[in-house]
Formats: C-alpha cells, sequence, structure tokens
C-alpha cells in the first residue's frame, strides 16, 4: 500500500457489531464487565478489555491504532494535548538528577517545560545545531534522553536522525522526535532509529483545527539498561512495550492527561485526508518560498526546499514527499514584521499550524515570548 491506501485501509476494519467504517464515539466514563473476575483482570491487564475511559477506551484506542500504523511503531497512546505527550514522554523514564539534551531551535513552548522540569531536578541542556557531532560533544552520564524534531518550528532545520540515533545509542540514551511539523507523511523518525516518536496531533493529523490531542508512539526496539533507567525493571517482562504499559499503568493513568473520545473520532476522521492534504501544502509552500525570494523584498527566506538552505541536503536525502508547508521570512525588524503581517489579506494571524487555512505569526511575539533573548537568536526568531 501506498500512503493514501494505507491511511483508509491499512490496519481500519469495519466495527464487528454494527459494520460500521469508521469506530464510533464511545462517549461513556466506564464499561460493565460480566463478572468482578473479569473486572479485576482488566485493571490488572491481565485480559484485554475497557474499565474506564481515563486509561482506555474504544475510540481513542481505534485512533492509538491508526497512529502506530502512520508511523510505524508497535504501540501509541493518545493524550488530552501535545504538551501532555510530551510530558509523559519525558517524565516516563526521567527522575532528579537527570538530563536531557535539546536542539535549540524546538516549540517555545517545549522549551518552556523543560524550564518547569528543573523544579524536579531535571535539568536540560540545549545543542545550537542537532547534528551528531554537536551532540556526541555535550551527551553527559546524566543524559537519559536526547530531543529534537524532525523539522524545528520555526527554525525549520533538519536533523540528520539516523546519524543522530546512531550516536545516541552508542551511549544507550532514549532517543526521542517530535515529528508535528514534517509528519509521518514527509519522515518516520522510528523508521531511522528514533525509539520514540511524539506528534501535536492538534496539528496536520487532525488538519481542521477542531481539537487539541498529542500522540506518543514507541518503536519497541530500545535495550532497556537496568542501571541507567531503574525505574524500567519492572516493565522489562512486558518487552517491546515495556514503556507503553509502565506509562499507561503510571504517570498517564494518574495525572489524567487521557484524550477524549469526541477528539479522538474527530482526529481519525481528520487523519484520513493528511495525505492529500500534505501533498497540497508543500507544494504550496515550496511555490511560496520561491516566489518570496525571487521578490528580494527580505532580509531572508527560510524553506528547507530552496536550494540555498542549509539543510537543503539533509531534507532531500531524508523527507520521502516534499519539504513542508512552514515558510519563515526575516524582514528587518519586529516593527517591519508586524507592518507586513498586518497587511496580508488573507493569512490569518493564529497560533495553530497545521490548519486547511493560511496561517501568519511572529513567533518572538507570541510562541517564544517566555524564551529568552538567547533563546530566541537560537532558534532564528530575532537577529
Amino acid at each position: 500500500m501506498e500512503f493514501n491506501t494505507s491511511l483508509l485501509h491499512g490496519n481500519m476494519k469495519s466495527e464487528a457489531e454494527t459494520g460500521a467504517t469508521l469506530i464510533p464515539i464511545y462517549q461513556s466514563s466506564a464499561f460493565e464487565q460480566e463478572s468482578a473476575e473479569q473486572l479485576a483482570k482488566v485493571f490488572q491487564n491481565k485480559v484485554p478489555g475497557f474499565a474506564y475511559t481515563r486509561v482506555s477506551n474504544p475510540t481513542i484506542a481505534a485512533f492509538e491504532k491508526r497512529i502506530t500504523k502512520l508511523e510505524g511503531g508497535i504501540s501509541t497512546i493518545a493524550c488530552a494535548s501535545g504538551m501532555a505527550a510530551l510530558f509523559n514522554a519525558m517524565m516516563t523514564v526521567l527522575a532528579s538528577g537527570d538530563e536531557i539534551l535539546a536542539s535549540a531551535g524546538i516549540f517555545g513552548g517545549t522549551i518552556g517545560l523543560f524550564k518547569d522540569l528543573e523544579a524536579f531536578g531535571i535539568h536540560t541542556s540545549y545543542v545550537n545545531e542537532a547534528s551528531a557531532e554537536e551532540i556526541e560533544k555535550k551527551i553527559t552520564a546524566r543524559t537519559k534522553i536526547v530531543f529534537c524534531e524532525t523539522m524545528g518550528n520555526p527554525k525549520l532545520d533538519v536533523p540528520d536522525i539516523k546519524a543522530i540515533a546512531e550516536t545516541v545509542h552508542r551511549h544507550h540514551v532514549l532517543f526521542l522526535v517530535d515529528n508535528t511539523v514534517a509528519t509521518a507523511y514527509l519522515v518516520q523518525p522510528i523508521r531511522l532509529g528514533a525509539d520514540v516518536v511524539i506528534n501535536s496531533a492538534s496539528k496536520y493529523i487532525n488538519g481542521s483545527s477542531n481539537s487539541i490531542s498529542g500522540v506518543i508512539t514507541d518503536g519497541g526496539s530500545f535495550a532497556w539498561d537496568k542501571e541507567k533507567y531503574p525505574m524500567m525493571l519492572d516493565y522489562k517482562k512486558y518487552g517491546p512495550y515495556a514503556y507503553t504499559v509502565k506509562m499507561r499503568e503510571t504517570l498517564f493513568r494518574n495525572t489524567g492527561a487521557c484524550l477524549s473520545p469526541f477528539n479522538a473520532y474527530l482526529n481519525s476522521i481528520g487523519m484520513e485526508t493528511l495525505g492529500l492534504r500534505m501533498a497540497r501544502q508543500c507544494e504550496n509552500a515550496a511555490a511560496l518560498a520561491q516566489a518570496l525570494l525571487e521578490s528580494g523584498a527580505f532580509a531572508a527566506v527560510n524553506y528547507p526546499g530552496l536550494s540555498g538552505s542549509p539543510y537543503h541536503e539533509i531534507a532531500k536525502k531524508q523527507f520521502v514527499r516534499g519539504f513542508g508547508a512552514m515558510v519563515t521570512v526575516r524582514t528587518g525588524s519586529k516593527e517591519k514584521a508586524f507592518s507586513f503581517i498586518n497587511h496580508l489579506k488573507y493569512a490569518l494571524k493564529v497560533s495553530n499550524i497545521g490548519d486547511t487555512k493560511t496561517l501568519v505569526i511572529h513567533p518572538a511575539s507570541t510562541i517564544y515570548i517566555h524564551s529568552t533573548a538567547t533563546g530566541k537568536r537560537k532558534c532564528r526568531c530575532i537577529r
């Protein structure tokens, strides 16, 4: 199957009882079992089944199954937001004294989360460029997670996932990748060596800006070192599912990070057109980037699809169907940027990417507002 066919038919079957081609919304908090013994077994994960939507729900499970197929993993957990997904993905394996090593060009909200984790004794250090060479220099014995995005938001840098994975795994460290901006339409990070992939499903996966959600997909191939990750010791018996079983049994369950069944349903509808939307959006972005560059009106035009981009060659090697749907420009000053934004006729001034409509934003004043001046420079939000 090619991409669009796989989205629709890859692991989707009609509902057994009714023949529904899209699983319905099970808007129920709890589910009855035939006996007290059966309910106990479901709670103890000894048999499959549903007991309480905070832990699992048929509509959500169907959406998770489709995301697993989309990203080429073995299991997925869907959360109430992209930030909830990031928090659960990180804290499932982190403890006080541990370190995260991350790219400096990542989403400002993620940097804000990493700053909040300092209160729990978890420190984050950054590399200006997410390259295997820079990560090799800064990785330490306390590094438990290396994190980057397949395409930085808003830096639009494109790291070499395969090279980074090889470096990270030599140090027996977990490699997490955020695939929100590129999506699986362009690249499947797990196939390049990433251990866990995170998506803010609110963006391109949903596609209509009607639901907040985040998903965590595990590749199932990471070899857990009992000394480096002692919290995983009791879960190694689950083999490749150890990471997601631990998450669902502990942090995910206890923080109430669950996605609503209704939003899972809307996401399932939205993701069926992901390939069609991304194809057109990438095509439009490439044409827009070229037109903006040729206009000569900007100090810089940044798009991985432009031959002059420092990330063009790796993007061409790593992405299989285009170069993404985001373009960034430099006007020379905040005042010029605001004037440019305010003179646009059709673009909506909003913060959510991946919508069906054209969107525009000034990152330094919005999604990076809580970052330091140094952080803004590193992600190219300001000069």
